[in-house]
């Protein structure tokens, strides 16, 4: 898949978690709608027709698979974040620093195909479009700090 097509794969997964966090919704009512948020997307992006036929059963696959990576970890994942975002509880975070960091994690726990250095680049870049002027230096700080213990931990002894 083309970094272009991760890059909104990722937008897509942000979107969906976005909505069951800040929107509210149910998981169930936010997957159920998946490819009605697509085509808003795909508004925004620009994508061309033949363009759009090409990458969205890509984008979608793969967007899905993150979102569905956080909601089945979700627990563990959120107790990740509060261990490393010292003096910020999660829910006192502003929702797209949290939703991303949710996202970032759940690709590094769940999706190792997928390099550790990619992940925390596209999860800084969406924190800087997406986020307020510090976001980015927040989630590069907690992701690091995630990818140093979880090292730690696999490091032979």
């Amino acid at each position: 898949m083309r970094t272009g097509a991760r890059r909104k794969a990722r937008e897509l997964a942000l979107s969906i978690l976005f909505a069951t966090d800040v929107g509210e919704q149910t998981t169930a009512k936010a997957l159920q709608v998946v490819d009605h948020v697509l085509e808003v997307l795909v508004g925004q992006w620009g994508l061309e027709a033949d363009e759009s036929a090409k990458l969205l059963p890509a984008i979608r696959q793969f967007g899905v698979a993150l979102a569905e990576a956080y909601f089945a970890d979700n627990q563990r994942i959120d107790e990740c974040i509060e261990g490393f975002s010292h003096e910020w509880a999660i829910h006192r975070m502003p929702g797209i620093d949290r939703n991303i960091l949710r996202l970032a994690i759940a690709e590094l726990m769940h999706l190792p195909d997928v390099p550790v250095s990619a992940t925390i680049n596209e999860a800084v870049e969406l924190a800087k479009i997406y986020g307020t002027e510090e976001s980015g230096k927040f989630v590069n700080g907690i992701l690091g700090a995630f990818v140093r213990s979880e090292e730690a931990e696999v490091k032979p002894t």
